[in-house]
């Protein structure tokens, strides 16, 4: 069994290794890594001379030294000190053998810095043929839902890497999020998509799709829905109109309009929104400005403050003139926290129940958040650790804490990781980006991560983000264009293919301008699973 928190070993010759989770935690940053410096043996042949290239070097480069001290100073500010190891591997597994805190035991290994830092690549989910915009486990953790540019939803059974189900969604483009409603059984999937729409699919005990249809629709993309933690069957989605739906499949017609959302007078588009899982009245939404703004469904007044019950947003941000969105939101798991990611800028973590106005309490530094609508989630039952996808094609793990990376891993070919999904009882998580796979990944690595290479790309991207800061205007959507034209060959030849049959199964939907659209009115489509 592999060395984890709390445990020590030897390295092979009989000397003491150190606990995983003991490292220093300034080495975690440190831009003087053992590859940059003179060899020992180099200085023993001819110390004068080595000396004197040395000194022309560093004449030669002051640009590269001032680089690195100012990197460290960035990095360095705002840390805190790495916790102590919480749980130790040796003593709680004697523990569950003699049956004490065995129920307490999944948890306390989920949340485990030492099993974070062991992470690897165990394998790949290969079907979708664009890229794979959305993962949701359903509640047991047995299945995983995924949704791609090539308009498909498929249902894996992700431990035996298959495909239980396969079908086509109905939308028209791009399919941003599929989830399973909790509670249902896994019999209901919601969808949404860049068409705006807001589309329900019932699936069947058989393994196979029996209709979707659709229940509300937006006048611009519709990003992200918000679940109530323990409903059947009502949820929220959240759209570029800045118009949020309260959508309860109970009704005949679905949806009803809970806001829209507005800075004065103007309209604010919406990438995102999530459901505070301990008050499920409460729901926060970010889009295209930097404030974070939470609503109470039950006394959402419109011309009160527009309807908001309290706002947040990194002091520095407020009177930014750069053009800052906020492309992803989510709450802890017991609603207390609040993580938010800004593109091209950093991740904050604000305390959900401080008062209207209150600065962040963390910031999370080191990756890249330009090119896409990039997710953010926490990871842990108890919320640990922060976790994102980057532009570089890696995925980042800080602990919550510290606001230090503990992890690092190169996610994604293709050059964008955007969708992190931690699985709800074990420790591991799927990942999704520009690639059109699906990556698995666990904690069996023999040794914790040495976070190699991480120096060099976090210094790629804030030498990438401080050259684009000086851009104004409309960049974020400029790069959302770049990214919609360089992939939509990946996926024309099989929506051309589904063209004919979306026409005959779908002529209920006319055009987004429709009253019967506008307000949720419902069609349907019948699916064939493959």
């Amino acid at each position: 069994m592999p060395d984890v928190e709390g445990q020590t070993g030897t390295n092979g010759e009989g000397e003491e290794e150190d606990d995983t989770d003991s490292m220093d935690g300034s080495g975690l940053y440190t831009l003087t890594e053992d590859g940059d410096r003179e060899s020992e043996s180099g200085k023993e042949r001819g110390r004068d001379k080595d000396d004197g290239k040395r000194a022309a070097r560093k004449r030669n480069r002051p640009n590269d030294e001032d680089d690195d001290e100012a990197m460290e100073a960035w990095l360095g500010a705002e840390l805190r000190d790495l916790r102590g190891p919480v749980w130790q591997a040796v003593p709680s597994l004697r523990s569950r053998e003699i049956g004490k805190d065995s129920h307490q035991f999944v948890r306390r290994v989920c949340g485990a810095r030492g099993l974070v830092q062991r992470l690897e690549l165990q394998g790949r989910l290969d079907r979708h043929t664009g890229c794979v915009n959305t993962l949701h486990f359903n509640p047991s953790g047995t299945r995983l839902a995924s949704g791609s540019d090539d308009l498909r939803v498929v249902i894996w059974d992700w431990a035996i890497r298959r495909a239980e189900l396969e079908f086509d969604s109905g939308h028209k483009s791009n399919v941003f999020q599929a989830k399973f409603l909790p509670h249902s059984g896994d019999s209901t999937l919601a969808m949404c998509a860049r068409d705006g729409q807001i589309r329900v699919a019932e699936l069947s005990a058989t393994q196979r799709c029996k209709n979707t249809k659709r229940v509300a629709q937006h006048k611009g993309a519709a990003h992200k829905l918000a679940l109530e933690p323990d409903s059947p069957c009502s949820f929220l989605s959240a759209g570029e109109d800045a118009v949020v739906f309260g959508i309860d499949l109970r009704l005949d017609r679905p949806a009803n309009k809970l806001v829209i959302v507005k800075e004065g007078d103007k309209k604010v588009g919406l990438y995102t929104i999530f459901v505070n899982p301990a008050k499920t009245h409460h729901f926060a939404v970010g889009g295209k400005d930097q404030y974070v703004r939470i609503y109470d469904q039950r006394k959402i007044n419109e011309n009160d403050n527009n309807g908001v019950l309290k706002k947040f947003c990194p002091s520095h941000l407020v009177s930014s003139e750069s053009k800052t969105n906020i492309t992803c939101l989510v709450y802890s798991h017991d609603g207390t926290e609040l993580l938010a990611s800004y593109n091209d800028e950093d991740i904050y973590l604000f305390d959900s129940n401080h008062s209207d106005g209150a600065d962040y309490r963390r910031r999370y530094k080191g990756h890249r958040n330009n090119a896409t609508v990039k997710g953010v989630n926490f990871y842990g039952p108890c919320s640990e650790f922060v976790v994102s996808g980057s532009d570089c094609g890696h995925i980042y793990l800080w602990d919550k804490y510290s606001a230090r990376i503990v992890q690092f891993m190169e996610g994604d070919k293709g050059g964008v990781v955007n969708c992190l999904e931690p699985h709800p009882h074990l420790p591991g998580m799927a990942t999704s980006g520009l690639d059109h796979d699906i990556k698995l990944w666990a904690p069996t690595a023999e040794s914790p991560t040495t976070l190699k290479g991480l120096k060099e790309v976090m210094k790629k991207n804030k030498r990438e983000r401080d050259e684009d800061s000086v851009r104004h205007g409309d960049q974020y959507d400029t790069q959302l264009l770049w990214f919609l034209m360089r992939h939509m060959r990946n996926r024309r030849s099989p929506r051309a293919r589904r063209e004919g049959a979306e026409a005959d199964t779908d002529e209920s939907w006319t055009s987004p301008d429709s009253s019967d659209e506008e307000e949720g009115g419902p069609d349907h489509v019948q699916c064939m699973s493959s």
